[in-house]
């Protein structure tokens, strides 16, 4: 059961499509101003784990709990305005939209921010975010690195008590994630709980403070980073080798 520090939970989630069961029976939580990192093999239901937690899918047993009240089965929309912050692995800003349009409509749509208050939240964020200077460019027209920017800043807009990421290191240079962990620190140190998936772990461990592995739909593994990566289970299903555990 989550304990009086827990935002965010879920008990004995189990998510079929069809025969396939790809989460088996998953509890997990992440506490109020809590990093926490999720690792694991592909198909090992990180990402179907994460959609449960954002509302976008019904899980097909279990339950899902924000500050201790039942939020089974309430569609996204309801998360994200309760405090539930979703960023995607493939950003998909509105091309034809500015940068900052893209985050209003966060603000408003997600956060339920109106008037002047949508607009001090949109500043606020497009500043975290390294994002100001561009406020006025489409966002068809950005790279990769400010379009996970973008993506990180539209969850942003709606000023959640959680925030969940999945990969938006993927596909960025050493140097250009360095600079994606120093923004996510910057959130966690404003209070922002994170649950972020990622499977670039040396990026992954700058931030978090807990490390869950998961392996065929179930959480093999959960608690201190270097525990977890030294653990024989996730080396196994996820690592490969020792060696890779110390990259």
């Amino acid at each position: 059961m989550p304990n009086t520090a827990t935002v965010l939970s879920a008990t004995g989630i189990r998510k079929r499509f069809g025969a396939l069961t790809v989460l088996d029976g998953v509890h997990f939580s992440v506490g109020s101003h809590e990093a926490v990192g999720i690792v694991g093999p592909n198909g090992a239901g990180k990402t179907t784990l994460l959609n449960v937690l954002a509302g976008s899918l019904k899980p097909t047993e279990g339950e899902v709990l924000f500050r201790g009240e039942t939020i089974t089965g309430a569609p996204p929309e309801k998360h994200s305005r309760l405090g539930i912050g979703r960023a995607h692995q493939v950003p998909r800003p509105f091309g034809d939209m500015t940068v900052f349009e893209n985050v209003l409509v966060a603000a408003s749509t997600g956060g339920g921010h109106r008037g002047q208050q949508a607009y001090r939240r949109c500043l606020e964020v497009l500043d975290l975010c390294g994002l100001l200077e561009l406020s006025n460019r489409r966002g068809e027209s950005l790279g990769l690195l400010h379009r996970k920017r973008l993506e990180l800043a539209r969850a942003l807009a709606t000023e959640p008590v959680v925030v969940l990421l999945d990969e938006i290191g993927a596909g960025l240079t050493d140097e250009e994630a360095g600079e994606l962990v120093q923004t996510i620190k910057q959130l966690r140190s404003e209070g922002v709980a994170i649950v972020w998936i990622e499977h670039i772990v040396h990026v992954l461990v700058q931030v978090v403070s807990r490390l869950v592995c998961m392996d065929a739909g179930r959480v093999i593994a959960d608690g201190d980073p270097e525990a977890v990566m030294g653990d024989a289970a996730v080396i196994d299903a996820y690592l490969g080798s020792s060696a890779a555990c110390r990259s």
